[in-house]
């Protein structure tokens, strides 16, 4: 599925709103739910699944390695699963992973110990400018082939491993990485072992965990996980929460519109993926959880918000981790904050759907917003009175939906004109954006 082209006008600020919304259904958790789906034995079902472009990448690359996935109502899929090692392409097969990062790369952890694999693999052209290098380095280990050789980025041609034997994998901050990992060495020959020095996103752990044949978490000062590769995988049943992270801009957008409250319900509240939350409390945002629920190991509930007066932010690089895609809407906020905002430890961040320091910096800058970057960090000098005159806010053909949903935030708190061109990149993640700026109050104009 791919949405037809469109730019977005906003032009006009935001009025005062009390409301209570849902937000699109975690992406992370779809894509896995499916991957991992395919590859357990039996039939697994998911609910509540995000139904975006990404996930539809997912789908139709299943598909064409023989998954049977079927649709049984909305949001409702079942997938027949394959069994490990069992996944099958026909001669001079190619898969496109879209826009999708997260696809690609745990996908390819899967195929890389899957005998008989040799596809070519790209993705759309922001994708195919991504550094795959670390990906790639970690699939030789396991003894997949990638030609052409010392090339980094899609396409490419994939040859699986004939004999894949499990490794050691010294884990840093990409989760995506650690998934892959992990995927890859449950069809590995004997133990994959991957260590932890500070916990990243673990919902790929989270889905395994009731395979304790299979899968095991041991604790300790470095966290410890062991894969032990050609067993059977359980099916699983998952009903998937709401994506914090797209819950993360109408969260800004509520903190910095005056006299407005919003309840945003059922979201995904895994303590990996919540730093964005914990960063804005602890510098004066009115932020509360509440109808906490647990279920297949992941935490979700009820987010509670109002309009704050907000200090400057200074996130060590420990929050990184935890607020890995929220930074873009984070800079937004500490612009609309009077004071100096530091973020450290950001330098993965060049290396998303586009540079995001720099991006973020460009947004900025045409509302007379001053910024300094270094290669891992950034500097904000914001403001907390800002009536930009005569300006439009232009950003750039870059295909990265957090951008353009952070520049929309700004645009509607401020009043100041924005043009987003190909803004329907934002579906990717977050089909239902517009549609909840729209029962907020939030005005805008689409050109096609």
């Amino acid at each position: 599925m791919q949405s037809k082209s469109f730019s977005l006008i906003i032009n006009s600020k935001i009025k005062p709103f009390v409301k209570s919304i849902k937000v699109d259904s975690d992406k992370s958790l779809s894509i896995r739910s499916f991957l991992i789906g395919a590859i357990s034995e039996d039939i697994s079902h998911t609910k509540n699944v995000l139904e975006s472009e990404d996930v539809f990448s997912t789908i139709n690359c299943l598909k064409k390695l023989g998954v049977k996935i079927k649709k049984i109502k909305p949001k409702s899929y079942l997938v027949y699963g394959k069994g490990l090692g069992s996944l099958f392409a026909r001669k001079n097969l190619e898969l496109n992973f879209g826009n999708s990062g997260t696809l690609a790369r745990l996908l390819i952890g899967i195929l890389s110990t899957t005998p008989d694999i040799e596809i070519k693999i790209k993705g759309d052209k922001s994708l195919n400018k991504r550094n795959m290098k670390n990906l790639i380095k970690l699939m030789e280990e396991f003894g997949a082939e990638f030609l052409p050789k010392k090339k980094y980025n899609f396409p490419l041609k994939l040859i699986s491993s004939e004999m894949p034997v499990g490794i050691s994998y010294e884990a840093g901050i990409s989760a995506q990485l650690k998934s892959a990992v992990i995927l890859g060495g449950l069809n590995a020959y004997g133990i994959t072992e991957i260590r932890e020095k500070n916990k990243s996103r673990d919902h790929t752990e989270n889905i395994l965990d009731k395979n304790s044949e299979t899968f095991k978490k041991i604790g300790g000062k470095k966290k410890l996980i062991k894969i032990f590769g050609k067993k059977k995988l359980e099916s699983i049943n998952i009903n998937v929460p709401g994506d914090p992270s797209s819950a993360a801009f109408f969260t800004a957008l509520t903190l910095l519109n005056k006299n407005s409250k919003l309840q945003i319900r059922n979201v995904g509240l895994n303590p990996t993926r919540i730093g964005f939350y914990q960063l804005l409390k602890k510098h004066g945002a009115k932020i509360k959880f509440k109808n906490i629920k647990k279920d297949n190991n992941e935490v979700y509930g009820d987010i509670y918000v109002q309009s704050s007066k907000l200090k400057p932010m200074k996130a060590s690089k420990d929050f990184y981790v935890k607020t890995t895609d929220e930074y873009p809407i984070l800079s937004v906020v500490a612009a609309l904050t009077k004071g100096t905002s530091v973020f450290k430890g950001i330098g993965d961040l060049v290396n998303k759907e586009s540079n995001r320091i720099k991006e973020m910096q460009k947004v900025l800058k045409q509302i007379g917003i001053k910024s300094k970057s270094t290669k891992d960090q950034l500097k904000i000098f914001g403001k907390d009175v800002l009536i930009p005159k005569n300006k439009t806010i232009k950003v750039p053909d870059i295909k990265d939906h957090r951008i353009f949903q952070s520049t929309s935030v700004l645009a509607l708190v401020t009043g100041t004109k924005a043009k987003m061109k190909n803004f329907e990149t934002v579906f990717t993640s977050a089909p239902s954006f517009l549609k909840i700026v729209k029962s907020l109050g939030g005005k805008f104009e689409i050109q096609r």
